[in-house]
């Protein structure tokens, strides 16, 4: 693996001046590439499409809103029991389930607002992702290229400019995770 240093530009020219100006300096040219990230959501890394098999922030989802209709649907029966000398036997049973209904939707307010950690997590949801747009990267080995590399990309113009440990392979960047979190440097 390989220390990568990658900055988002605005247009597909930027890239190819990005890509002159570091073969120029010195850099591998097969060791540049420049390619469009997606949105968020878009990266179809799982089998049914999408980033994540679970939205990050909702683990707990399916857990609270078990609680939810357990309780209420427990609360629900002790109070259609109460009422079956006038509701008669159905009064348990819709009681249940109109009990069940409301304790899922109560679940929702157990909800975690934009960016809060999850409960004992690590607040790995504080992080922002990877910006969508046009990156352009740079692979090598040697540690005293990395100021190098961050130059060259602010003197284009390129904003955001990330860290990584990876492989530029042919002008491929073959190891990228468009949903990994970016280590921002400048």
């Amino acid at each position: 693996m390989s220390t990568i240093i990658a900055g988002h530009v605005q247009l597909q020219e930027d890239i190819e001046r990005a890509r002159r100006a570091l073969v120029d300096a010195g850099f591998d040219p097969d060791r540049v590439s420049g390619f469009y990230v997606s949105q968020p959501g878009q990266h179809d890394s799982t089998p049914i499409g999408g980033d994540h098999l679970l939205s990050p922030g909702a683990k707990e989802t399916p857990e609270g809103v078990v609680k939810g209709v357990a309780t209420g649907g427990a609360v629900g029966v002790a109070i259609g029991a109460a009422t079956a000398p006038v509701t008669g036997p159905l009064g348990p049973i819709v009681g249940g389930l109109v009990g069940g209904h409301v304790g899922s939707l109560f679940s929702f307010s157990k909800m975690k607002e934009a960016g809060e950690p999850e409960e004992g997590g690590t607040g790995e949801n504080r992080v922002p992702p990877r910006l969508t747009g046009m990156l352009v990267a740079v692979a090598f080995d040697d540690a005293g290229m990395e100021g190098k590399a961050v130059d060259i990309l602010r003197q284009i113009g390129a904003q955001r400019i990330e860290r990584a440990q990876g492989n530029i392979v042919d002008g491929d960047w073959a190891d990228f995770d468009p949903t990994s979190r970016p280590d921002v440097i400048a």
